[in-house]
């Protein structure tokens, strides 16, 4: 399953970080809808009826648009059917945060969407899963490895490496295998940044009965877990792993749903490490949420070669150019929340605590 992610990127770097090649072959950055920039909201935790980026095809927006042209928009997470009568879309019975791949062609709620081609790709820094244990559950946070492109800070101690931390978290593949999106020395304009979680998913638009706007939700498609996850949850993501298989699942023309389930995989290519209980609620949105914990001694443990790329992408991000969470606290209470965490954080704290972050101005 997939409860919780967190996406902390600011609306233009979400842009630049899912760029894309066209049937050309030049490098496009999708453009947000109109006004849904507004509506995403970066988050350490997000949950459920929370607005996310999604990145789907133009053409459910606009018939003339080029056939491989993308669009992101804001869609809140659970998908309220087309079909649904009540004024109120919390009054559904049932969930539909996720949906299970093996039954989509057997629920009208998931049925009528797949076949009318309403596929997409949900954004995210990564996900949260947790393993149950004796009393508790232990939460971790799973992403795509990161390459030595992510950042453009480079160090001599900071070795491409796949070897495994056995206490900690793991790489479930080596680094050099994730996407080259990421990479530098690339074309001009190429993302060098924080590599993005790409999920399938299904979307659908749900109007009320009495009138209003339009409501756009998904539901994050799932898979049995790969056997690098297995140990701590036995379901996951259907994650889409490098650009030619977003283009497939977005493209409803040419690609057919029956082909396109055929994308739903479970997939190794995914790190992860485990992080502290303050996730467990909803409520918190801090950089706590991410930073990685021992499981022994709760304290910051010896990075990975995939956490030591996070770490050095995100110390060496512009904070100038990012946007706080909406954490609901006055600047006077971020000030001096960042000015006492500063002293004791680890480098990837540090970054996401935001102590030099700036609200961007319009």
């Amino acid at each position: 399953m997939c409860g919780r992610t967190a996406c902390t990127l600011a609306p233009d770097e979400v842009s630049r970080a899912c760029s894309y090649r066209s049937r050309g072959g030049q490098r496009r950055e999708p453009r947000w809808r109109e006004g849904d920039a507004d509506k995403y909201r970066p988050s350490y935790n997000k949950s459920p009826q929370s607005m996310s980026p999604v990145l789907l095809s133009h053409r459910h927006f606009d018939k003339t648009a080029p056939v491989d042209e993308c669009v992101l928009a804001s869609m809140r997470w659970g998908l309220v059917p087309a079909w649904f009568k009540e004024n109120d879309p919390s009054k559904m019975q049932y969930s539909t945060n996720n949906c299970r791949s093996e039954n989509i062609l057997e629920k009208k709620t998931y049925k009528d969407p797949l076949i009318k081609g309403q596929r997409c790709v949900i954004l995210a820094d990564g996900f949260y899963e947790w393993r149950r244990q004796e009393k508790d559950k232990q939460p971790f946070f799973i992403y795509f490895p990161q390459t030595k492109g992510t950042s453009e800070e480079k160090t001599e101690d900071d070795p491409m490496t796949s070897t495994r931390n056995k206490e900690n978290s793991e790489t479930a593949c080596p680094p050099e295998l994730a996407s080259p999106d990421s990479t530098q020395g690339g074309e001009p304009g190429e993302w060098t940044g924080w590599k993005l979680l790409t999920m399938a998913g299904l979307f659908d638009c749900w109007t009320p009965p009495g009138g209003g706007e339009p409501l756009y939700t998904y539901s994050v498609i799932t898979v049995n877990a790969s056997k690098s996850l297995e140990s701590i949850h036995d379901r996951m993501p259907a994650v889409l792993d490098g650009e030619e298989e977003v283009r497939r699942w977005l493209d409803f023309g040419d690609v057919k749903s029956l082909d396109a389930l055929k994308l739903l995989q479970s997939k190794n290519s995914l790190s992860f490490h485990p992080v502290s209980s303050l996730v467990n609620n909803s409520r918190n949105n801090s950089p706590e949420c991410l930073q990685p914990v021992d499981l022994n001694s709760k304290k910051e443990p010896k990075p990975t070669a995939s956490s030591k790329m996070m770490m050095s992408w995100l110390k060496s991000s512009a904070p100038s150019k990012r946007k706080d969470p909406d954490t609901g606290e006055s600047p006077e209470e971020k000030e001096i929340k960042a000015e006492a965490q500063s002293k004791s954080a680890g480098g990837l704290q540090q970054w996401l605590q935001g102590a030099n972050k700036k609200p961007r101005t319009k």
